[in-house]
């Protein structure tokens, strides 16, 4: 994600420009510290309390320019014209937040508020397209056979959460005047390994397989994740 991320900031802004990024729902701070440490100034908007200390922590191992760049505002992402003026922001990330979202356009559209014109709004979503990818390969029939008809899953957390379909979205981002400019596919061959699998020998060209495959049809259409990138008309 972050190689496509970066490439469509590099396509779209002034080489050296200093962008203001909102990160909504930044986790543990893993692109809002990669983003300062570019140079860009970041606004991340995180609920969880243990996910803020985790932040905290590591920006305090940084140098102060680089703390100095972030700030990090305590919120679930749904009030962000409570924080933020519209136009405030020329890059919203919200990576890995709609799935836990019942009513996504609602947010979605606060987001796309806050863009500036031409600017960036990256999405990471569950694909609901193909749900069935991973029980079916790893031989649970009835749950691939269930997946068809639903945008419904459990995480790897055990939690219950839900999926997107590539054209919904396409349509939600068209109404709320943040068109989609580009997508890709994320876990296209990767999504079945477990989360302490040994690094393999040759993850360097594991890495290109999958950036190549998140580019290629068919095989970014049954990716586990799809990245979304809508451009503020």
């Amino acid at each position: 994600m972050a190689r496509q991320l970066d490439e469509q900031i590099v396509g779209r802004f002034p080489v050296g420009q200093r962008l203001r990024v909102l990160d909504v729902g930044m986790g543990q701070g893993t692109q809002a510290l990669r983003l300062a440490r570019a140079g860009h100034q970041v606004t991340g908007v995180e609920q969880d309390p243990k996910m803020i200390s985790a932040v905290r922590e590591a920006l305090a191992a940084e140098p102060e320019g680089i703390r100095e760049r972030v700030r990090i505002v305590q919120s679930d992402g749904r009030d962000t014209g409570v924080h933020f003026l519209p136009g405030s922001f020329d890059v919203v990330l919200c990576h890995g937040v709609l799935m836990y979202v019942e009513e996504p356009d609602p947010l979605l559209a606060g987001l796309a508020r806050m863009l500036a014109q031409g600017g960036l709004l990256s999405l990471v979503v569950r694909n609901a397209d193909a749900l069935a990818m991973r029980p079916g390969l790893s031989g649970d029939w009835a749950g691939a056979l269930t997946a068809f008809d639903t945008t419904a899953y459990t995480n790897r957390l055990g939690l219950d959460v839900r999926a997107d379909r590539l054209a919904t979205l396409t349509a939600t981002l068209a109404g709320i005047g943040a068109p989609l400019a580009a997508w890709y596919g994320v876990r296209v061959f990767t999504d079945t390994a477990v989360d302490d699998a040994d690094i393999p020998a040759d993850v360097e060209t594991l890495l290109t397989v999958e950036e190549r495959a998140g580019r290629t049809d068919p095989y970014r259409g049954v990716a586990a994740l799809l990245h979304l990138c809508g451009v503020r008309g």
